[in-house]
């Protein structure tokens, strides 16, 4: 027993200098994730995976650094409840001075272990938008007063002020950072990161389980959080007026490939544009009935161009896939909508490409063949020799074996009525000839 405890104790003292230290010694540093943008699903997976990276490496804390206008109630919400399941410290601060942490970014501020802000910063205004379309009274209140409930639990088990934290939602209260200090909102008013950092090192915090916890935050270094490419895409992508752009950009070179099978670049692009602007807009509430409206314009511009309507088809199209875009997305965030300038900027030229390209496809088809054996029938030529049984003529640029059922002489004109592999009948133009495009007889 005793050299197993010797065995134990020299393992420790030689894990120093082996380069190997165990996680409670590591240096402490801060994960630091910017919340710059509306609150949406991907805000929820950059939490939850700066978290988890926080508890792999032993750091010291989380810092959640928010500039935003708000975002949905169901993406607030897992924020939330993953701050409070953290086992890392959660540090909220509203920065730089200028920015705001409005609705849903009022309700992640006060549910964090530490709650801050930087002079000129402002917050509260605590509508979050919910998913799901219009509501009506009866339904707007029980969802406020939801709300209210959920924020008065919070911020009283952080020891902030509920009663004052509940007008932000039912009173779309706000408050600048000094009136959030004065009414207990917040803990901290800090110009800057590392300042608040040095304020905190040393302080005790209560965490939401009533655990108490010393923050050791003088020589932390702040880590910004790095986003993997398909969250960086996404993060860039995700402005709906950009992702309908790119996937209706996308419809476009798909159609055209479509319409000129072979020129592979089109298709390509536009099948990538599509997926990228799909993918992007698919991470939103999508408000389906609109997404029909959507179709039902596309399909308005086919018949256009296929039937008679003098434009009634176009003109209904533009109507359906304009209005159908500015409700895409079941929000009432104009942060998180598609404007109608980007919806009437995007569908006239759709609509104009879309129907000049269906007509010229639609005309091809009505072209005369003028190909192959069926291109054949009904051309004009010159005998260059004498024709009957056997003879030779010049039709359609080429030389060719031929023959007649009545004599014809050397220079005269012929008309083609049949083609037999490689010999051509032929008859004096006089004739009747059957029509061109109509089979051999």
């Amino acid at each position: 027993m005793k050299s197993r405890y010797l065995g134990w104790l020299g393992a420790v003292v030689l894990l120093p200098g082996l380069g190997i230290i165990p996680s409670q010694a590591r240096s402490a540093q801060v994960i630091q994730v910017d919340v710059e943008h509306v609150i949406h699903p991907l805000t929820v997976e950059l939490v939850q995976e700066a978290i988890r990276q926080a508890d792999e490496e032993g750091a010291a804390a989380v810092l959640l650094r928010l500039n935003t206008p708000g975002g949905l109630l169901s993406a607030a919400k897992d924020v939330i409840q993953t701050i409070v399941a953290s086992d890392v410290p959660i540090i909220a601060y509203v920065g730089p001075s200028g920015g705001r942490a409005a609705s849903a970014g009022f309700m992640i501020l006060v549910s964090a272990d530490v709650a801050a802000m930087a002079p000129g910063t402002n917050t509260g205004a605590a509508h979050p938008v919910l998913m799901g379309g219009e509501m009506d009274e009866v339904m707007k209140a029980k969802v406020s007063n939801d709300t209210a409930a959920s924020v008065r639990s919070v911020t009283s088990k952080r020891g902030r002020n509920p009663e004052v934290a509940e007008k932000a939602v039912l009173e779309s209260k706000s408050f600048t950072e000094s009136e959030a200090l004065d009414e207990k909102l917040i803990e901290y008013i800090a110009p800057d990161i590392k300042d608040l950092l040095s304020k905190l090192d040393g302080k005790t915090i209560k965490r939401f389980d009533g655990s108490e916890m010393t923050l050791s935050l003088a020589d932390a270094g702040v880590v910004p959080f790095e986003l993997s490419y398909r969250q960086s895409i996404l993060l860039a992508l995700i402005d709906p007026n950009l992702a309908f752009i790119l996937f209706v950009l996308g419809l476009v070179g798909v159609y055209v490939e479509f319409s000129n099978p072979g020129l592979i670049v089109p298709g390509v692009g536009g099948a990538i544009l599509m997926i990228l602007g799909a993918m992007a807009l698919t991470v939103l509430p999508i408000n389906w009935a609109a997404a029909a409206l959507v179709v039902l314009g596309l399909v308005f511009f086919i018949l256009e161009a296929t039937t008679t309507t003098n434009g009634i088809l176009a003109a209904g199209g533009v109507i359906a896939m304009v209005l159908g875009a500015v409700m895409l997305i079941d929000t009432d965030m104009p942060e998180l909508s598609i404007n109608w300038g980007t919806a009437i900027g995007v569908t006239l030229p759709l609509a104009a490409i879309t129907v000049f390209l269906l007509q010229l496809a639609v005309r091809s088809f009505r072209v005369k063949v003028v190909t192959g054996r069926r291109g054949m029938i009904g051309e004009v030529g010159v005998a260059k020799t004498d024709v009957h049984a056997k003879g030779r003529v010049f039709v359609h640029g080429e030389w060719w074996n031929a023959s007649s059922d009545s004599p014809i002489r050397s220079g005269a004109p012929v008309q083609v009525v049949g083609v037999d592999d490689l010999k051509l009948r032929v008859k004096p133009p006089s004739d009747e000839a059957p029509a061109a495009g109509s089979p051999a007889p």
